[in-house]
């Protein structure tokens, strides 16, 4: 049997979660929920980063992203901040949706699936 390993679980959700090679993170939003769209975008890519490196892996490596935004006008503000932190050639599939976010300040929550 395959062993399924869990970063950081609670009862209700673990940060990330490793299976046969593949990483997957929870949805992650800002620590900070009064940011603006900017700050906001960079806290999640970098609490995402943390994430991939606690299991091997990286930005490069990325296969899929689900992006989910309190208003889909920040999009172009969403994309500066996410074409900034892609190297050039890597951008996985990607969702961008707007959504009614857990917090009313929450403007943006990524969830990411990569491979080690």
């Amino acid at each position: 049997m395959s062993r399924i390993i869990r970063t950081e679980p609670s009862p209700v959700l673990s940060k990330a979660l490793e299976y046969h090679g593949f990483v997957y993170t929870m949805g992650v939003v800002a620590l900070d929920p009064d940011g603006d769209m900017t700050a906001q975008t960079k806290d999640v890519l970098a609490q995402i980063d943390k994430l991939l490196e606690v299991h091997g892996t990286d930005n490069t490596r990325l296969l899929q992203a689900h992006i989910w935004l309190k208003n889909m006008a920040d999009r172009a503000k969403l994309n500066e901040v996410w074409t900034e932190w892609l190297p050039e050639g890597a951008a996985p599939v990607r969702a961008c949706v707007q959504a009614e976010l857990a917090d009313p300040r929450y403007l943006v929550e990524i969830m990411i699936t990569a491979c080690r």
